[in-house]
């Protein structure tokens, strides 16, 4: 009575720790580990059930005399095959293993070689192979909370606790030891549900990453990319034992976090319209509006041919000879017409440039956009006022109200993000996500963080937005930028105090932008000489 006590008292505890238990390779290892303690079993395997093949998949193979772990936590795979749960679509009852997985009945086999039930030609074998001997074994389904198989825990050659003598499993332990495997069929569904749960959630937020990216045909790739860049850098910090993140480590949920606050940071661009976001020239709406100014600047050179043509039928209707007056007027005219062509083809160039522009050019665009033109006697300015203010974009291809528009995107972010019910081990995701756009001088957006404010996740997260958005070869705003020139940029920002000075030092110390290079870039943009070696 009392050794059934304290096995009770024993099936408390290891309920409890199967129900904490949240790796799976940890928990299906403690499953048999425990019911070989139960038993005193000198050997355990552990199947699980797999529905697509409908078979037995080994997960944990333990044999003490013959010193074997493998599967679990031991890095040692499994090399044997599944054991088919049928054949020609036939149950196989052959197998003890699959016959339990298809029964659901517990089996006590005193020695597998005094049975005729079973095929037990598998244990034969490997006596025959290693010099083992084969003897007692129980095998017992393992049903979840809605009674249904998902494996199968076998156990071979239960030992007396004092001459070590191989004896058949006790009838007294098969109920405690059917118990465990229950309460382990259970803690195995919940890891599994958790798994899947966890699957589907990151499912869903790179199906949404995936449909933002898809929205512009120019920024494909950027959020995984962001993404990977991110990670690399949070692992860079870990393996960091010196300098100021010596003492920053992040745990497995800070990591998750910040996983998933790459995955979403750009969320909000669901609310940003595609014609700001894939705004390629100055002029470009839902089109770019640069060819209603060239075919008002035709239409402006025609007026002007008409203006000289009506003067020279003037001339034409008065007598005398007026061929020296003609000639002036023609040459007036190409003049004119040759200004227009030379404004329309300087105009095209203003709109294309996504570089910094000078005052003296947004003086010239001023001049032009003052001249006016007659059509059916009303005037036209050559550039309206809209067409003035895009064409004068200092740096870029947004007016100011279209960058108040993409940038609202961050602040939607933690709005959308602030609606999803994270655990509160991920609970700061909508503030990491949203929070990729502050800058260390608290001069950045949605909210004016400064310094500490930002948290350290998305310090990080802006150097990997920035880095990937400056050298992205796919933007048709620009042109692919060099890598020298991006680290450039880079650094000049962290002299700005835009991004983290010691993230950049990290970045750029631990060669982590030329291994990104190497990945994602073509290679003319690579202009490091210590990259190209690499």
């Amino acid at each position: 009575m009392q050794n059934i006590y304290q096995h009770i008292k024993q099936l408390i505890k290891i309920g409890i720790a199967l129900s904490i238990e949240k790796d799976i390779n940890k928990l299906l290892e403690m499953i048999v580990d425990e019911a070989r303690s139960f038993s005193n079993a000198d050997a355990g395997t552990l199947y699980i059930v797999d529905e697509d093949t409908r078979s037995l998949r080994f997960e944990i193979l333990q044999n003490d005399t013959m010193k074997d772990r493998m599967g679990g936590t031991s890095k040692k795979k499994i090399s044997l095959p599944n054991v088919s749960m049928y054949k020609n679509d036939k149950p196989n009852h052959s197998n003890v293993s699959s016959y339990v997985a298809l029964t659901g009945e517990i089996v006590n086999v005193p020695d597998v070689y005094e049975t005729k039930k079973f095929d037990f030609t598998g244990p034969r074998n490997y006596d025959a192979a290693t010099g083992y001997r084969s003897k007692s074994m129980l095998v017992l389904p393992m049903k979840n909370h809605e009674n249904n198989i998902i494996g199968v825990l076998q156990l071979l050659n239960a030992q007396d606790l004092n001459t070590k003598e191989i004896i058949p499993f006790q009838d007294e332990f098969v109920d405690m030891i059917n118990s465990l495997a229950s309460q382990a069929a259970v803690a195995v569904t919940n890891v599994q549900l958790i798994a899947e749960l966890k699957n589907l959630f990151y499912a869903f937020i790179k199906s949404i990453a995936t449909a933002i990216d898809e929205k512009s045909p120019y920024t494909g790739g950027h959020i995984r990319r962001v993404t990977e860049l991110t990670m690399n850098i949070a692992d860079k910090i870990n393996e960091t034992d010196e300098g100021p993140f010596q003492d920053v480590h992040f745990n497995n949920d800070e990591l998750e976090e910040l996983r998933i606050a790459a995955w979403m940071h750009d969320v909000g661009k669901i609310t940003t319209p595609e014609s700001v976001v894939d705004k390629s020239t100055k002029l470009e709406a839902i089109f770019d509006r640069i060819e209603l100014v060239k075919t008002r600047f035709k239409l402006i050179e025609k007026s002007i041919e008409n203006k000289y043509l009506q003067k020279k039928i003037k001339l034409l209707q008065k007598k005398g000879d007026h061929k020296t007056e003609t000639k002036n007027l023609d040459k007036m005219r190409n003049e004119e017409i040759a200004k227009v062509h030379e404004e329309i083809e300087f105009i095209t160039s203003c709109n294309k440039t996504g570089e910094f522009i000078a005052d003296e050019i947004v003086e010239r665009l001023k001049k032009i956009a003052a001249k006016t033109f007659i059509y059916e006697d009303k005037e036209f300015p050559y550039l309206d006022i809209n067409e003035l203010n895009n064409l004068c974009i200092r740096k870029g291809t947004l007016i100011s109200a279209e960058r108040e528009i993409i940038e609202n995107h961050a602040k939607m972010t933690l709005k959308i993000t602030e609606q999803l019910p994270f655990p509160k081990n991920l609970s700061n995701v909508p503030l990491i996500a949203s929070a990729h756009h502050e800058k260390i001088n608290g001069s950045g957006y949605p909210q004016k963080l400064s310094g500490d404010q930002i948290p350290l996740q998305a310090r990080i997260l802006a150097v990997a937005d920035i880095f990937e958005a400056l050298t992205a070869k796919d933007r048709p705003y620009k042109d692919p930028m060099k890598l020298s020139t991006a680290v450039n940029i880079l650094n000049s920002m962290k002299a700005e105090k835009h991004i983290d000075p010691d993230i950049y030092d990290l970045f750029i110390g631990s060669h982590l932008h030329d291994d990104y290079a190497k990945k994602e870039l073509d290679p003319a943009q690579i202009d490091n000489s210590e990259t190209k070696k690499k």
